[in-house]
């Protein structure tokens, strides 16, 4: 597999570090989690990239031959974006981890509009709506602030449950919610609002509080967090195969209401491009399927 731009980004932070805590911090992310990803892109090109010992970090060979081309590569992108933004063509939609990527296709031929990816963290529940980094989100609900956008879900799923492969409640082909409740549980950010509470099942605890085990920023904290056994997590049934990881297993929840998936956009957005996309979304349903809508 080819080297994603993320990859990149991780590496040229390490190499001009050229410490990984540091590098981490730029990033924004956990020191572990950059190792890790920078391991699995030497294992990807089959080269060492950094010279490592207790005391030092330093490019190899191959690591400044890297460094040169990545710093290439990334300029282009982003002066390849700023183009199409300028352009007018493209409407950016932002998505938090991998949530909703497999609807970009269908939105654009439901929408008749160009769409481009805009990555975001779990840390702005809006998806880069409210600092006006994304035209459009797809995003859990609830949204965060309803005052604000207006929203169509797209689809309905059912919560799942991540767990150790060791968990006492591992080889049970569901989980009732009542027998998962007062596990220690992996939290999204305090910055994430409802949708850290949604994603702890607040919404089936009857007022009682959830045993916070850890938090995660990212995706891949969130694995790591659960494969320590450090607590469980809940997932959209859509997202349960980019959480395959050994040691680890995932199981439908029973007695917990399901999640939906929305596509939403600013209230106060009036430009034509995002008024048409409503509009040609809203009109019978998302993909032929009638859907709930906010407008």
């Amino acid at each position: 597999m080819d080297p994603h731009l993320r990859d990149l980004r991780y590496f040229v932070a390490v190499a001009e570090e050229l410490h990984f805590t540091n590098a981490a911090q730029r990033l924004h992310i956990a020191q572990p989690t950059l190792s890790r990803q920078i391991r699995q892109l030497e294992r990807q090109l089959d080269v060492v990239l950094f010279d490592r010992n207790q005391r030092s970090v330093a490019l190899t060979v191959a690591g400044k031959e890297l460094l040169e081309g990545a710093r290439k590569i990334l300029e282009l992108w982003e002066v390849t974006n700023v183009a199409l933004q300028e352009a007018g063509e493209v409407l950016r939609v932002g998505i938090q981890s991998s949530i909703g990527r497999g609807l970009i296709a269908d939105l654009e031929s439901a929408s008749g509009h160009r769409l481009a990816l805009h990555s975001a963290s779990w840390t702005d529940p809006s998806s880069g709506l409210a600092g006006r980094q994304a035209d459009l989100a797809l995003m859990w609900l609830p949204v965060p602030d309803a005052g604000r956008y207006r929203w169509q879900v797209l689809r309905t799923e059912a919560r799942w449950a991540l767990l150790p492969e060791n968990h006492r409640l591992a080889d049970r082909e569901s989980i009732d919610f009542a027998d998962l409740s007062d596990e220690p549980f992996i939290a999204m950010p305090t910055e994430a609002g409802a949708a850290r509470d949604f994603w702890l099942g607040n919404d089936a605890r009857s007022g009682r509080q959830a045993r916070i085990g850890g938090e995660a920023a990212t995706a891949e904290e969130r694995l790591e967090a659960v494969s320590l056994g450090l607590g469980v997590c809940l997932l959209a049934e859509s997202n349960v195969p980019m959480y395959r990881w050994p040691g680890l297993t995932a199981r439908p929840i029973t007695a917990l209401p399901p999640c939906e998936l929305a596509v939403a956009w600013r209230a106060d957005d009036d430009r034509p491009t995002i008024l048409d996309f409503a509009n040609r979304v809203l009109a019978g349903g998302f993909a032929g399927v009638p859907a709930e809508s906010h407008v």
